[in-house]
């Protein structure tokens, strides 16, 4: 297999059930240049090693111009300012301060364990929902309305609003998936139409705030000033799109995990302290987000042999780095009781996912939940279908037949 073949099949809609075999033939040279300005990077130390190097930028905006075309797909267009996440200190850390600041620690450290109870009763509903059905599709039947559900809640969306928001972003997560032609332009109107929408609620919040994040955000002056409203825009959409994706693929790709392998599954039916470990196992064994492809160097970097010049185009493969038999033992096998699972499932260094916390809850309660109310759970189709997007990669629908519905589970005491 050539250097110029391997990085074509990973992102090949072919190879998206199963990945994983050309992953281990792209470690076997940690660092491959896939044409002039191109270098993908598989290996877990090296990949670690970039994701905390300062010459490491995350801003598309430092790319040579002849890397400018090595990206996955092109952006929308968009008349938002980039979020934190596609920008590099000082302006990174700035807004990433200004938004943790009514997320979570150090000012509001229980926000998110405040919402257990709530994403409880939205995992029980969601289930409770599935009524006197013996198949569902998990994808469109809970972990796609869960997430977006939970930032409607945190956000402070009306609940008469849910339902046109949860219509946005099932368009925009749509237009994730590399498909030119019509798509292109619905997922463009309802990126317009929602940005519409939250700027009349900024307006609704700078007058009358609530007790939730978007007033936070629009509201709250700190030692670093307060966002503006085109920031407040850019980082509500983040969290809808970033947050609700990462996790539609996490609960999904969890469930899939956890029916083929019945042994931890009723492991987890009896005994929900299994979930804790076993969703940083998860988080290894089938991460959400596969790789990143949206890095570029600042300078000459020498790593592993190989000199990437400054400019290019990096590629940090980190489904790959979490399957590296020299960080990982047997690490093809999903062991909820591994030890020392420093995985990259959710990044690392100063882009490591904020809303890390809130996902890993959210996919606590929901496989926990899950595993205690399907009797007799097993898959339809094996591999599933999955979504086009190799960058996000989960089942596009996860058929699941059951016998019926247990009574409610306790949810860690809810």
């Amino acid at each position: 297999m050539t250097q110029d073949t391997l990085l074509r099949q990973i992102t090949d809609y072919a190879n998206r059930a199963d990945p994983y075999p050309l992953y281990t033939e792209l470690r076997k040279k940690p660092v491959r240049q896939e044409g002039d300005e191109l270098f993908v990077v598989s290996t877990y130390w090296e990949i670690k090693s970039l994701l905390h190097d300062p010459r490491i930028s995350s801003d598309a905006r430092n790319l040579s111009p002849g890397a400018a075309g090595t990206l996955l797909q092109e952006e929308e267009a968009s008349s938002l300012p980039p979020a934190f996440l596609r920008l590099d200190p000082p302006e990174h850390d700035r807004l990433r301060r200004m938004a943790m600041r009514p997320f979570g620690p150090p000012e509001t450290p229980r926000r998110v364990h405040n919402m257990r109870g709530e994403l409880a009763r939205i995992v029980t509903d969601l289930i409770d929902g599935f009524g006197d059905r013996r198949q569902v599709d998990i994808v469109d039947d809970f972990s796609y309305p869960f997430p977006v559900t939970v930032i409607c809640r945190l956000l402070g969306i009306p609940r008469e609003d849910e339902a046109r928001f949860h219509s946005w972003a099932d368009i925009i997560a749509a237009g994730l998936d590399p498909d030119p032609g019509e798509r292109r332009r619905f997922t463009q109107q309802a990126r317009t139409e929602l940005g519409m929408y939250l700027s009349g609620l900024i307006d609704e919040r700078s007058g009358a705030p609530g007790d939730d994040m978007l007033s936070e955000l629009v509201t709250r002056h700190g030692p670093d000033g307060q966002m503006t409203r085109m920031e407040v825009l850019s980082t509500a959409v983040l969290l809808l799109i970033a947050g609700h994706e990462t996790t539609v693929n996490l609960i999904t790709n969890g469930m899939l995990t956890l029916l083929r392998n019945p042994d931890v599954l009723e492991r987890l039916r009896n005994d929900s302290r299994l979930a804790v470990p076993l969703v940083e196992e998860l988080l290894r064994f089938e991460p959400p987000v596969q790789l990143l492809p949206q890095r570029t160097t600042l300078a000459d970097i020498d790593i592993a042999g190989t000199t990437i010049p400054e400019g290019a185009s990096v590629w940090l493969v980190l489904a790959s780095g979490n399957r590296d038999p020299k960080r990982f033992p047997d690490p093809d096998r999903f062991d909820p009781d591994r030890q020392d699972i420093q995985h990259l499932g959710f990044g690392s260094g100063i882009h490591n996912c904020f809303g890390a916390p809130l996902a890993r809850l959210e996919a606590q309660l929901a496989l926990t939940e899950l595993a205690h109310r399907l009797d007799g759970p097993r898959l339809v189709e094996d591999p599933p279908p999955y979504r086009q997007n190799a960058v996000l990669r989960g089942p596009r629908h996860l058929n699941v037949a059951f016998d019926g519905l247990r009574t409610r589970g306790r949810l860690f005491g809810t």
